[in-house]
Formats: structure tokens, C-alpha cells, sequence
């Protein structure tokens, strides 16, 4: 079982920065895949960015790409999202996500995720 805890979130106006962390407990395996999503009201969950705790592979969507950064910090078992340049579209309930097959290649779909956090409000104003 593994619990996810995020924190971080807030208001912001847009141009700004916020960061996101997950801290991770139970048992948590290397291959394990992290994910970031987010759930905006009338749409659907969207896929953000993912990590492995083992490292060398990020993906992001291309909504994010060059403005967010996904990172972990393994000794604390915390994986951080730094969002820059924020605009209003990213208002969302920012979610963190575990997958224990670290199926590298279903990375963007919810479904491949085992375990959620409670998320964390962000809100960017114009």
C-alpha cells in the first residue's frame, strides 16, 4: 500500500510560479511510475507530467511542456512539479499518482494508476 500526500497548491496570478510536492509512504518500489494530473471543473482528468523514482525518464504534455518541471527527491520520497509561467487554463485540482507495474508506456493514462492523493487546488488568475 502506498499513501500520496500533496501539498502547495494556492492562488497565483498569472505569470507566476507554484510548486507542487507529493510525498510518498508505504512501500515503494524503484520502477514504480509517478504521475501528475489534474481535474478542471467540466473536463475531463488530464494527464500532466510523470517520473520514475528510478529516474532518467520524464514525459509531459505538450499543454505544460517548457513551463512545468517534474523532479524527486528520493531520500524523502517526494516528487515535486515546478510550474512557471502559469496561466488562468491551468486552474485545476492538481492530483499525484503511483503506479506499482511501472508501465512506462501507459504513463498518460489514468487507468494505469493504482494509487491517488487527495489533490491540491491551484488557481491562476488573469
Amino acid at each position: 500500500q502506498v499513501q500520496l500526500v500533496e501539498s502547495g497548491g494556492g492562488l497565483v496570478q498569472a505569470g507566476g510560479s507554484l510548486r507542487l510536492s507529493c510525498a510518498a509512504s508505504g512501500r515503494i518500489w524503484s520502477y514504480y511510475g509517478m504521475g501528475w494530473f489534474r481535474l478542471a471543473p467540466g473536463k475531463e482528468r488530464e494527464f500532466v507530467a510523470a517520473t520514475r523514482w528510478s529516474g532518467g525518464s520524464t514525459d509531459y504534455a505538450d499543454s505544460v511542456k517548457g513551463r512545468f518541471t517534474i523532479s524527486r527527491d528520493n531520500a524523502k520520497n517526494t516528487v515535486h512539479l515546478q510550474m512557471n509561467s502559469l496561466k488562468p487554463e491551468d486552474t485545476a485540482v492538481y492530483y499525484c499518482a503511483s503506479d506499482r507495474l511501472g508501465e512506462w508506456d501507459n504513463r498518460r493514462s489514468p487507468n494505469q494508476y493504482n494509487y491517488w492523493g487527495q489533490g491540491t487546488q491551484v488557481t491562476v488568475s488573469s
